[in-house]
């Protein structure tokens, strides 16, 4: 096996900035302080710490795992398969090693060093690894988890959530096209299906790779409120059974046009992306099996 090319320092200061700025911008949602340390540099509005709390916390953990995992949770299948990309390029794992500001981490230092070494090859290589951690890696979740983030309205965030959107553009477009469809998406569990269990639909609903929707706590409040059902603090799935507990029509109704939201943005996203349409297309099916449940009849029972 040939050795893995050593990363070292970079040494192209004209390329220098622009892996500075996708640190800076994966440091926001890492803790408000550093949140707090590079966002004038930034142009961002100060966070504070309950807002931070809000959204990277309660809200929208930046883990890729959570986005692309089976479990839609922390940790498992999603996160071991971040962290053997990183031992695949001979780097031991971070602790997190799917947090975003690990992976725009990881992602600069790789085009740092791409730029700066002196050998061809090298340089190949790491721009190979760099090309594989963007559309493995990044690219798959982070365009529906900015979506999420603004949905959540604090107007630092905001901000932050379009220098991200703008930057991983630019970032596609420096790439070389993505061969085939991520690993994540390939191996994803099924989507909704017309005879899911009531128990199920709750479980389906709360694991974005299956759904094809990122349905947030305060998201749910506000779902809570338009079906006209109380909400009730507690894990997202405990929330969500019992608002399909109270008014099982209204819930659906509302829980299907959410999932028609999801499916026009992430077809309005990257019209021909073929990430896109596949979450769009899981988006769809969500809809569709929602709409189903909404009937009269599968209402009542779905209540029962």
């Amino acid at each position: 096996m040939t050795a893995a090319p050593e990363i070292g320092p970079e040494i192209d200061t004209a390329a220098a900035g622009r892996w500075e700025l996708l640190r800076a911008l994966g440091a926001v949602p890492d803790s408000p302080a550093a949140a707090r340390c590079v966002g004038a540099a930034l142009g961002l509005d100060p966070v504070t710490d309950a807002e931070h709390t809000e959204a990277f916390v309660l809200n929208c953990p930046p883990y890729a795992a959570i986005y692309l995992g089976p479990q839609g949770a922390i940790g498992g299948e999603g996160a071991d398969r971040v962290a053997g990309f990183w031992r695949a390029i001979g780097i031991t794992p971070p602790a997190e090693p799917d947090h975003l500001a690990a992976l725009l981490g990881l992602y600069a230092r790789l085009g740092g060093a791409a730029s700066g070494a002196p050998r061809p090859a090298t340089a190949a290589t790491l721009a190979q690894w760099q090309a594989v951690l963007f559309w493995e890696h990044l690219w798959p979740w982070l365009p529906a988890y900015l979506d999420a983030v603004a949905d959540l309205a604090v107007p630092s965030l905001t901000t932050w959530t379009d220098l991200v959107r703008r930057a991983i553009a630019a970032e596609s477009g420096n790439l070389p096209p993505c061969p085939r469809r991520p690993l994540a998406l390939r191996a994803a569990p099924p989507g909704a299906r017309p005879a899911t269990d009531p128990g199920d639909l709750v479980e389906l609903l709360t694991i974005p790779v299956r759904s094809g929707l990122i349905l947030t706590r305060a998201r749910l409040a506000e779902g809570a409120g338009r079906a006209g059902v109380g909400f009730r603090i507690g894990e997202r799935r405990f929330a969500l059974r019992a608002m399909l507990e109270q008014d099982p029509g209204a819930t659906l109704a509302w829980l299907a046009g959410e999932a028609g939201r999801w499916q026009q943005r992430h077809r309005d996203r990257a019209p021909g992306d073929q990430v896109a349409a596949w979450w769009a297309a899981r988006a769809a099916r969500t809809a569709q099996v929602l709409r189903d449940y909404a009937g009269p009849g599968r209402a009542r029972a779905s209540g029962g």
